[in-house]
């Protein structure tokens, strides 16, 4: 057994009860423990008297120990030592230390030390808690500052980080290759380890750090491609009818290129004899219900089921009336399945499907409940994917043992990003709006423009349009947040000549559906709402978004709600109302009245939250990453790519030897998603 597969315990000075509290990082393994890479170092060589430092900063200070002050016990368990230093310019400040009597008893008075750490209290009384520190005349070498848990102190940590490379004796390698190395354009240090824990100089924790970005992206790569070649199963569902030319003349409407390709490119999948896997990636009012309909028609003619599952009942319905409209004329039978079905519509409509009357079957995660069962389900599609968790998606596939599946998202992001964070699936990208769309005017406007609003809503309405109003919250809170409830009385005083309902999440969902139909026929003037008309919802007449505490919401839930709009033939509007003087959410706000594609915005959106909050991992499923970051080191996933791509096509299991410690990379950043669970 090698020395990093050792568990944590073998390393001295851990035994079990430190190894439990390993365990809260991750860490079970040597292999584990040397892969926990700092966040930051400390220079102790780079001091400041405490005069030129900021309340606030992180500071390096060379102090003298003038006075220490007897321990407080503030409760059980819990010490705090006081010590007095004076820097260079004899300024005095306090040292606090919580709990760690030996920090305290190691500081000699009269002796000097470096110390760093936060600088709080004021000017008159700096004080630095719970600094690290050595003596002056130690090495100054920098010192890694290492992710925490309560219990181990950045010193046991590093103390370990120690023992564990004098454990391994040698130096362990990256498992990297010199023509990697090449392409990647690095230093090659032969000392990764100790350049990245304990660096000789900035610059060579840097370079170290570029072999550990690299390393850990192509390892997501490698694993992703693994999932992907696991996920190309063969299929018992071969489509051999692939004509939609019916299909297509019944539609009033030409479907774009790019519907065309993307459908194109699925019935090469559902021809191929594998499964397909596939992401449908496509802007608001795209039209990725027209690509599921020509597939769900050819599903139909080949004699299988299909099934779409939506997020929200509202969404399913929808998507059952759209689907019905366009496949009932070729005697396709169309249902849905929702939380609000009766008890005797579900017996029935299950009998049904278990006998193979139903051709299409729309739904809420209902369709995932035991009591669902189909005939011969061929296909599934489940739409705003990343509102469903893994787990949903998985139990939903499993319906029909390996059927077909296709992914839609209104959420589009850039291509290179896409391969990775969707590395296990194919792309297909609606990248133009159907012929019409039109581009929908924002504006940005304070409350005091509100009254003017409602004047402009007042113009329209008269001309026979619909309006939306999106409140953030439902009921009044602390927060100064225009509830949906009191924004519905307010706003009856001003527009209560018109036709005003009211839509939230608590309501039944009888009760919501039945406002939606009455506002789809237009029975409905104003509509005030929450986010639960963010997605799929389509009334052409509505040419209005207003958007109360705009600042509240993402730049991709605005684009979403945004695009509720401009759905008929009417020139719509967006109307983006904040009082907020924040910089972030003028930023936002600003960047949805300048631009209309949903890509730029994602781009954005990316770049303000970063991909953790942007993707939300628990949802996609991408294992997480510790020291790569999916956007700032989006350039170098090309040449991971590529590397990745030639080590596959020579050793497509890494089963190599000198794939060996790569393959162990992999399986470690996977762990249960890993290649030793490849067939």
């Amino acid at each position: 057994m090698s020395a990093l597969n050792l568990p944590i315990t073998s390393i001295s000075g851990v035994g079990q009860k430190r190894a439990l509290l390993f365990n809260k990082l991750g860490i079970y393994t040597v292999y584990d423990l040397i892969h926990h890479l700092p966040r930051g170092y400390i220079d102790y060589s780079n001091t400041s008297p405490i005069s030129k430092c900021f309340i606030g900063d992180r500071i390096t200070v060379k102090a003298t120990v003038f006075s220490k002050q007897a321990p407080i016990k503030v409760r059980s368990g819990l010490e705090i030592f006081r010590v007095t230093v004076l820097d260079s310019e004899q300024t005095a400040a306090t040292v606090t230390i919580f709990n760690n009597k030996f920090a305290y008893e190691k500081l000699k008075i009269g002796e000097k030390y470096i110390f760093s750490g936060k600088l709080s209290g004021n000017l008159l009384r700096p004080e630095i808690s719970s600094p690290t520190f050595i003596k002056e005349g130690e090495s100054s070498n920098l010192t890694p500052i290492y992710p925490l848990t309560k219990g181990l102190t950045n010193t046991i940590i590093s103390n370990t980080v120690k023992r564990a490379l004098l454990l391994l004796k040698n130096e362990p390698n990256l498992p990297i290759s010199d023509a990697m190395l090449k392409k990647l354009d690095a230093f090659k240090t032969q000392t990764p380890y100790s350049d990245i824990h304990f660096p000789r100089s900035l610059k060579a924790s840097e370079n170290a750090k570029k072999l550990f970005i690299f390393e850990e992206l192509l390892c997501l790569q490698l694993g992703m491609a693994g999932l992907k070649n696991r996920a190309k199963r063969k299929s018992e569902f071969v489509f051999s009818f692939t004509d939609l030319s019916d299909f297509y003349n019944s539609l009033p409407f030409s479907p774009t290129n790019a519907q065309k390709k993307a459908i194109f490119s699925a019935i090469n999948d559902i021809t191929s004899g594998n499964c397909m896997n596939r992401l449908l990636q496509g802007d608001v009012g795209s039209g990725k219900t027209l690509v599921a309909a020509a597939l769900f028609y050819l599903s139909a003619k080949n004699g299988y089921q299909a099934s779409i599952m939506a997020p929200t009942e509202i969404l399913s319905l929808q998507h059952y009336k759209t689907l019905k409209n366009m496949l009932e004329p070729f005697h396709i039978v169309v249902e849905v399945l929702t939380g609000s079905t009766t008890k005797k519509q579900r017996e029935r409509l299950f009998e049904r499907l278990k006998n193979g009357e139903i051709d299409i079957l729309c739904g809420t995660h209902a369709l995932i409940e035991k009591s669902v069962e189909f005939n011969n389900l061929a296909l599934v599609i489940t739409d705003e994917q990343h509102r469903f968790g893994v787990k949903q998606r998985a139990e939903f596939i499993k319906k029909g043992g390996y059927p077909h599946t296709l992914i839609m998202s209104a959420t589009p992001i850039p291509r290179s990003l896409a391969l990775t964070i969707y590395g296990d699936l194919d792309i297909s990208v609606l990248d133009e709006l159907p012929l019409g769309r039109k581009k929908i005017k924002t504006y940005v406007i304070d409350s005091n423009k509100r009254l003017r609003s409602y004047n402009f809503l007042r113009q329209h309405i008269n001309l026979g349009r619909q309006v939306y109003i999106v409140c953030p919250a439902v009921e009044e809170s602390e927060l100064d947040l225009a509830s949906v409830n009191e924004y519905y009385d307010s706003i009856k005083s001003y527009l209560g000549e018109f036709e005003i309902e009211l839509l939230h999440g608590k309501m039944k969902s009888k009760q919501k559906d039945e406002i939606m139909s009455r506002f789809r026929s237009g029975e409905i003037d104003i509509l005030i709402s929450t986010t639960v008309i963010e997605v799929g919802i389509d009334v052409p007449n509505a040419n209005i978004m207003l958007i109360e505490n705009a600042e509240r919401f993402g730049l991709s839930q605005l684009h979403q709600l945004r695009g509720r709009v401009g759905r008929g033939e009417f020139e719509s509007f967006c109307i983006l109302v904040s009082d907020s003087k924040s910089e972030n959410a003028n930023e936002r706000l600003s960047i949805m009245q300048k631009h209309s594609d949903g890509f730029e915005i994602s781009n954005y959106d990316l770049k303000l939250r970063g991909p953790g909050n942007f993707f939300g991992e628990c949802q996609h499923g991408l294992p997480p990453l510790k020291i790569a970051d999916l956007l700032s080191d989006s350039k170098m996933l090309d040449t991971v790519r590529k590397c990745a791509s030639e080590i596959l096509e020579i050793d497509p299991r890494l089963n190599l030897e000198e794939h060996k410690e790569l393959k162990q990379s992999v399986n470690s950043l996977f762990k249960k998603l890993s290649f030793q669970k490849s067939n």
